[in-house]
């Protein structure tokens, strides 16, 4: 079909354990396939289009769905992983489940999944923020490197490419684990159901196969966009270098956490207008993200793709302009 024919579809979703999770306008699935072949799909409401106007508005809307986007995928992954070899896995519970599970009772999923998204945040936030402002901080105070370390938008750029580099190596390393692999065959089939969708063809394995694993509007191109417009949005910031060096960095980390809002909703911006457009610059721009996926993506089997789409079908609106994208 040809690409002005195409419906962009605002349907996305990721991989879990042995299965998918695909989040539509108005309902949330998750398909996975059983240690015995069965597929089983859960369904819940997402209320995404019953948001108040106010959280739909530019900026704020990409804030929101990027936690949204945490929080849901926790619970996915959380489902998906009580499938997951439960035959061979009965381990007893230790002495602080059973105390969590008597004091928490039915509550305890949610505290898991809530206090699991803080650690991701926190780990996230030590990896990209502390680390890159700690390293450039380091090398600025080379005497040295003053001549290049001295410039305003030195410790911008420095951070971004640290960013990118830890984002890199950590990528390729955890792609080379087994069970990552898995994931990765389950993100392609991911992908390849909502292109065959996009396309306007009936979601069958035959015809799913054809399409590419590679998606514009994939989370991975998402974080990639992240990571350039830090370094746009963190040049505008202070260095604080009258501070004192200890200070100054303590500053720029306070302030980088305050601006990954405004860059968080900006990526998201600019990842749907980007979406939209058929621009020969803008496809030339999405392109380190559709490499990057060669990395977070392997091509799928039958059995993927069969699972990639009983998660699809239920996300699908009777009405197609209800999940434009």
């Amino acid at each position: 079909m040809a690409e002005e024919q195409q419906h962009k579809t605002s349907i996305g979703g990721q991989a879990v354990m042995e299965g998918v999770m695909m989040r539509g306008p108005y309902e949330t699935a998750v398909s996975v396939r059983k240690s015995d072949g069965e597929i089983v799909t859960k369904i819940d409401e997402n209320g995404t289009k019953k948001r108040a106007r106010i959280w739909k508005l530019p900026i704020l809307r990409g804030c929101i769905n990027f936690i949204d986007s945490l929080v849901i995928g926790m619970k996915a992954l959380m489902y998906s992983a009580e499938f997951v070899d439960i035959e061979d896995e009965e381990e007893s519970e230790s002495k602080f489940e059973k105390w969590l599970e008597d004091k928490l009772g039915d509550k305890i999923k949610d505290v898991v999944i809530y206090f699991a998204v803080f650690l991701s945040i926190i780990m996230s936030v030590g990896l990209f923020i502390l680390l890159p402002s700690i390293v450039s901080g380091a090398v600025e105070a080379i005497p040295q490197l003053q001549w290049l370390t001295g410039h305003k938008l030195f410790t911008s750029i420095f951070e971004g490419i640290m960013r990118m580099l830890i984002f890199l190596g950590y990528m390729a390393l955890v792609s080379q684990m087994k069970e990552i692999k898995r994931v990765f065959e389950y993100h392609g089939a991911e992908h390849k159901t909502i292109a065959c969708y996009e396309a306007g063809e009936e979601l069958t394995v035959e015809n799913v196969k054809k399409y590419t694993r590679f998606h514009p509007r994939c989370g991975t191109s998402f974080l990639l966009f992240v990571m350039i417009i830090s370094i746009i949005v963190y040049a505008f910031l202070p260095r604080f270098d009258e501070y004192g060096k200890i200070i100054a960095i303590l500053l720029r980390m306070g302030t980088r956490l305050l601006c990954l809002p405004i860059v968080a909703g900006l990526s998201y911006e600019v990842i749907k207008w980007a979406g939209r457009s058929k621009n020969k610059c803008v496809g030339f721009l999405s392109k380190p993200g559709l490499w990057l996926q060669k990395l977070t993506t392997r091509e799928p089997d039958e059995s993927q793709i069969e699972v990639a789409i009983e998660s699809m079908k239920p996300c699908i609106p009777e009405n197609k302009e209800e999940d434009k994208w």
